[in-house]
């Protein structure tokens, strides 16, 4: 889990161009929505291999314990409802074409099932205020409805928005755990992980920090980059799901459902048809 890094898919087409576009304006929201900063140039922590920039530390843009799990929370709200919604748009596509979706549901709804885990662990660290909650409540009308729109025109770019919304999950975790490396978190530095989370993750005894946790969650988001990428990498009505698939040569790389051969932009069609 240590080895997951930032990575960024570089756009191809006017369809990545689009989904690119609509996760840096979502961003934007978020930002501003959760009082997030981050100072581009602070050195990272000795020995980071990640290109991810310390968060600022100065005066009233100081990322402090409280500010971090409320962009958590918002985050986490936003990013379990597009697999809910796939799995969804795609289960009635198949009962009305009476068709197979070749192994698509599945993977969608472990994804989302995943990210509420993620909300749920947050919660038992922090409790939302009404404003908050009515913030949660707006956004998630806003995008649940949007999103499914959008899936019913176009799920490769949905796939690839999604890819590169994970991109930005991964990008935050990362600077949480430098965060908390460079002492920025004392409050965290000793905290365990809430029971729910210790249950979820198995985690092993000596290893349920916060950072441990966050180690964890990072991996997650990452798994779901490679996932979205990936599908939105495939011929949506025909293709199989590649990370339930058995392949004739299983010695070769290859997609799977945990983090071994991950690969961060996604797999192309051609690897893995």
């Amino acid at each position: 889990m240590n080895a997951i890094h930032v990575a960024h898919r570089e756009t191809k087409n006017w369809a990545d161009r689009v989904a690119l576009a609509a996760v840096r304006v979502l961003r934007w929201g978020m930002d501003t929505a959760t009082g997030y900063t981050h100072d581009k140039g602070s050195i990272k922590p000795k020995g980071d291999s990640n290109p991810a920039a310390l968060s600022q530390n100065k005066g009233w843009f100081a990322m402090s314990e409280r500010k971090w799990l409320v962009r958590a929370l918002f985050l986490e709200s936003v990013a379990g409802v597009p697999g809910m919604v796939a799995a969804s748009v795609r289960h009635l596509h198949s009962l009305r074409r009476l068709k197979r979706d070749h192994g698509w549901i599945e993977t969608l709804l472990e994804e989302a099932y995943n990210e509420r885990m993620h909300l749920l662990t947050f919660m038992k660290m922090a409790e939302p205020g009404r404003f908050m909650k009515f913030m949660i409540l707006g956004a998630q009308g806003v995008f649940y409805n949007g999103f499914f729109l959008s899936y019913l025109i176009s799920p490769r770019i949905c796939h690839r928005f999604v890819g590169f919304l994970e991109e930005e999950a991964v990008l935050t975790y990362t600077r949480m755990i430098a965060d908390i490396d460079a002492g920025k978190l004392p409050k965290w530095e000793k905290l365990e992980a809430p029971e729910i989370a210790i249950r979820y993750w198995n985690m092993p005894e000596g290893h349920r920090s916060m950072r441990d946790l966050l180690l964890y969650i990072r991996a997650d988001e990452a798994k779901h980059r490679e996932v979205n990428h990936t599908l939105g990498n495939l011929e949506q009505n025909t293709d199989p799901n590649p990370f339930v698939s058995e392949y004739e040569d299983p010695s070769k790389p290859h997609p799977t459902k945990s983090i071994e051969n991950i690969k961060p932009v996604g797999w192309e069609r051609k690897e893995v048809m």
